[in-house]
This record gives C-alpha cells, sequence and structure tokens, in this order.
C-alpha cells in the first residue's frame, strides 16, 4: 500500500504555497489508490500554537480534503503531533550515540561562522559546519563540558556520496560532506527537524514524501540518517516553489495569501482548488473544479519543473 503525507509546521497561517503541496500530496495518493496522513510537525514549540494547527486543519477540509489518519482522527501509529513523539526521538538518539554516529559540539554559532571556509550549508543554516569538534579527545570534551552544554550532530560518513532520483527533480547527486556534520539536538534539548522526519516518516510507514523544493537538499542527510538506524527510505518528490512577480519566494510582502482570508472572505473553494491546479500544470486554466474531479486527471508529468512565477489571486 502507498502511503503519503502532508506535514504543516503550525507557526503561522496556512498559505497558498502551504494548500499547493498539500493538494499536490492528496493528489498523489488518492490518483494511487493510498492512503493520506496529516500529521503535525510542531516539535519547535516556541514557534508553533495550537490555534494555528486547528486552523490548518479547517482550511485543509475546506479546500476539499481529507485525510485517513491524522491528530484529530487518530491511527495505527499515532501520535500524529511531535510534541507527543520525543521519546521516539529519544531513543533514535540512543541508537545513534550508541553506533558512534554522534558527537557532541561545544561550538556557538559565532564560532562556526568564524572558522567557516567550507561551502555554505542549507540556506536556514549558513556556512557547512567545519567539523572543529568531531575530533576533540575525550579529555577535551569533558573540559569544554564544563563551560557549555553540547548540542550533538551527525558525523558524515567520509567519502560518501548520496544518489537518488526524486520523482520531479530527477536524478540527484551530493557530493562527500555536503553540507557538513549537522545538529541533530540542539543544546536546549530540542530535537532536528532531520532527525524527528525521518522517525515519523518511518514510524508512520511513508512510502512517498512529496513536498517542496525547499528541503530538496535535506533529502541527502534524511538518507544518511535512514541507513545509520537501519530504516528504509521513502521515495521523495519535490515541488517547485511559487514565486511572486519579483522573483522571490511567494510571501506575505507579495499580498494576502493566507487560506483562511479567502475561506472567511466567502471565496468558492473549488475557485482557489482551481488556481492551485492551473500553476501547478494539472489543467489549462484556471476554473473552478474540485479536488476530487482532479484525482482522474493526475500526472507527475505534468507538474512544472522550475519555479512558478505567479500573482495572488483575486478570488
Amino acid at each position: 500500500m502507498r502511503r503519503g503525507r502532508f506535514a504543516p509546521t503550525p507557526s503561522g497561517r496556512m498559505h497558498l504555497g502551504n494548500a499547493r503541496t498539500a493538494l499536490l500530496a492528496w493528489l498523489h495518493m488518492r490518483s494511487l489508490g493510498g492512503e493520506f496522513v496529516l500529521r503535525m510537525e510542531d516539535i519547535d514549540t516556541a514557534r508553533s500554537r495550537r490555534e494555528w494547527a486547528e486552523l490548518a486543519l479547517l482550511d485543509l477540509r475546506w479546500l476539499g480534503l481529507d485525510w485517513d489518519e491524522g491528530p484529530d482522527v487518530g491511527g495505527p501509529y499515532a501520535p500524529y503531533t511531535q510534541s507527543e513523539r520525543l521519546e521516539r526521538y529519544e531513543a533514535a538518539l540512543r541508537k545513534l550515540e550508541a553506533s558512534g554516529a554522534v558527537y557532541p559540539c561545544y561550538c556557538s554559532r559565532a564560532d562556526i561562522l568564524s572558522a567557516a571556509s567550507a561551502p555554505h550549508g542549507l540556506s536556514s543554516e549558513g556556512p557547512a559546519y567545519a567539523g572543529t569538534c568531531r575530533h576533540l579527545t575525550p579529555a577535551r570534551r569533558a573540559e569544554k563540558a564544563l563551560h557549555k552544554e553540547p548540542s550533538l550532530r551527525f558525523a558524515l560518513p567520509e567519502n560518501r556520496e548520496v544518489r537518488f532520483t526524486d520523482g520531479i527533480a530527477g536524478p540527484q547527486l551530493f557530493p562527500p560532506g555536503s553540507g557538513g556534520d549537522f545538529v541533530i539536538r540542539r543544546a536546549d534539548g530540542l530535537h532536528s527537524y532531520q532527525l524527528s522526519v525521518v522517525m515519523d516518516d518511518a514510524d508512520m510507514r511513508i512510502t512517498d514524501v512529496l513536498r517542496g523544493s525547499d528541503l530538496l537538499d535535506s533529502t541527502p542527510r534524511q538518507i544518511l540518517l535512514y541507513e545509520a538506524l537501519g530504516l528504509e527510505a521513502p521515495a521523495f518528490l519535490h515541488v517547485p516553489l511559487l514565486n511572486g512577480p519579483d522573483g522571490k519566494r511567494l510571501a506575505k510582502r507579495h499580498g494576502g495569501i493566507a487560506i483562511s482570508a479567502f475561506r472567511e472572505g466567502g471565496a468558492p473553494p473549488e475557485r482557489l482548488v482551481g488556481w492551485l491546479a492551473h500553476v501547478s500544470g494539472l489543467i489549462d486554466r484556471p476554473e473552478s473544479v474540485s479536488a476530487a474531479e482532479l484525482i482522474g486527471e493526475f500526472d507527475l508529468a505534468r507538474i512544472p519543473r522550475e519555479p512558478v512565477v505567479v500573482d495572488v489571486p483575486d478570488i
């Protein structure tokens, strides 16, 4: 059985880009006769709020999407909310520690910036980590631990390139050391996205991950974690982003993009679904259509391979 998912972060109102990814992930599974899972990625409790999670469920249902398992309907692999799954992340972390795949890092952000000479890592993280703490002696680690609580980093296997074929972006090759050794638990105890998403998808038997292309460069990290934990990685499909007229990722600066604003303003959901389907290459013009009506015509080959420049729809 094929199983896909949509996993929003409830740190704000769901917007057009989120809705498009949700629609495409849902159509992908429904067109295959598969199961669709909804999961809340609220592991960053400082940014996540319950009201945003509840609003996301309301917005998704308004768009005509449903799910077989999720935080509100339950399922065999519950819980479907990350903040309730911390024991699973700790268990994975202990397994990685036991195998020697992680090490404590005492560097501050300033230390990392000052030592940076490697190419930049993930765009949200700045320079790739130079491995400063990777080869510290036990004595040196004990000395540093007296002054600072460490984060834990995953040690990238040396001389290991990562290859995979993305269902939309095509063949991918990431050379050894891409992005540098990465944090899987912060110094404040917060587990990283990379570790939590791997455990969630493995535990929930996800076979296909369709998500935005901004997460494409996270994929080799996740593949290496799957391998280190003895788990099978799903198939990955990364959808090019929606950009505003200025060529930058669609955001609030381009106008009202919150799905709740369209819903509360009385817009018919079929018109918004039709617009999302049109900018995703699924239909020739932005006509009113329900999500269910798109299932029979869904084809991954029609999804654009480059970012799509759009104006905020007037619906």
